[in-house]
């Protein structure tokens, strides 16, 4: 009856929550929330939750999403407070909106990721992105359940560049921890620090913003002290000629505004969830 599509996020050290445990953590929000979800058939029917190309475990994100099929039809916005009650802080359901377009997971083509990595200077970083940017193929390896696999990790790449640097810890790396984890996490606020914007086209095999570190590595022997701290800021659809990405959820959005309202909808959208 009706579809909704949220946006949600991974922070602090919630980050490390694998898929399947962030499937688990939502499917008993869903019960504690009383959401009306419609069921798959068979002997272990389950809850219709579409999941569209989730962070690796490891890496924060403020742009993760999926889509619920219910069998009543409930305000979205709502709906989205109750569930946010319901799931561990760092796992926040931040956006919702009713699907009015089709094809949500169509238009997650690309990524904006930040890197931070302590213990790098900037001028290093800014060296070693200018390396990689020149560079016609960057050839990176990594482990598979079919054992090692050899892929160009430049040619997935948009866009890669340093950012300003800030004085506070990455969210991906801190979160809500607080100022003693900060400083065990990030070291003295003295270090140096480089931050990079990386922007990736989803593609097979799917480039990570690890391989992109380790192909820095190949390169430019750009070799953080520390493990970088990496958080997912947007996913969406890439503009070609710009090279950003665009807000997956706009076109429901601009649906929504412009399409009446059936009979009867204002009732329905202030039903209990």
């Amino acid at each position: 009856m009706q579809r909704i599509r949220l946006r949600y996020t991974k922070r602090g050290r919630l980050r490390f929550t694998s898929h399947r445990d962030f499937q688990r953590a939502f499917e008993r929000a869903l019960r504690r929330a009383e959401v009306p979800m419609a069921y798959s058939a068979g002997f272990t029917p389950h809850p219709k939750v579409s999941y569209a190309n989730a962070a690796p475990t490891g890496t924060g994100s403020e742009a993760e999403y999926l889509e619920i099929a219910l069998t009543a039809p409930r305000d979205p916005e709502r709906l989205r407070a109750l569930l946010d009650e319901s799931m561990p802080a760092g796992l926040d359901i931040i956006e919702a909106v009713e699907a009015r377009t089709p094809g949500l997971a169509d238009r997650l083509t690309a990524s904006v990721w930040e890197l931070r990595l302590d213990g790098v200077g900037p001028e290093d970083a800014r060296r070693a992105v200018d390396v990689f940017n020149a560079a016609e193929t960057v050839e990176v390896q990594r482990r598979t359940k079919n054992g090692v696999r050899t892929f160009d990790a430049r040619s997935a790449v948009v866009g890669l560049e340093t950012a300003e640097t800030d004085s506070s810890p990455s969210d991906a790396g801190v979160g809500s921890t607080g100022a003693a984890d900060a400083a065990h996490l990030t070291g003295p606020t003295d270090h140096p620090c480089a931050i990079l914007r990386l922007v990736v086209r989803h593609v097979t095999p799917a480039v990570r913003p690890d391989d992109v570190l380790s192909g820095l590595r190949a390169v430019a022997d750009l070799a953080p002290p520390v493990p970088a701290a990496v958080t997912r800021l947007a996913q969406g659809l890439l503009d070609e000629e710009t090279g950003t990405v665009t807000d997956p959820l706009a076109p429901d959005r601009e649906a929504a505004a412009t399409e009446p309202q059936p009979a009867g909808a204002t009732a329905a959208a202030t039903a209990p969830a």
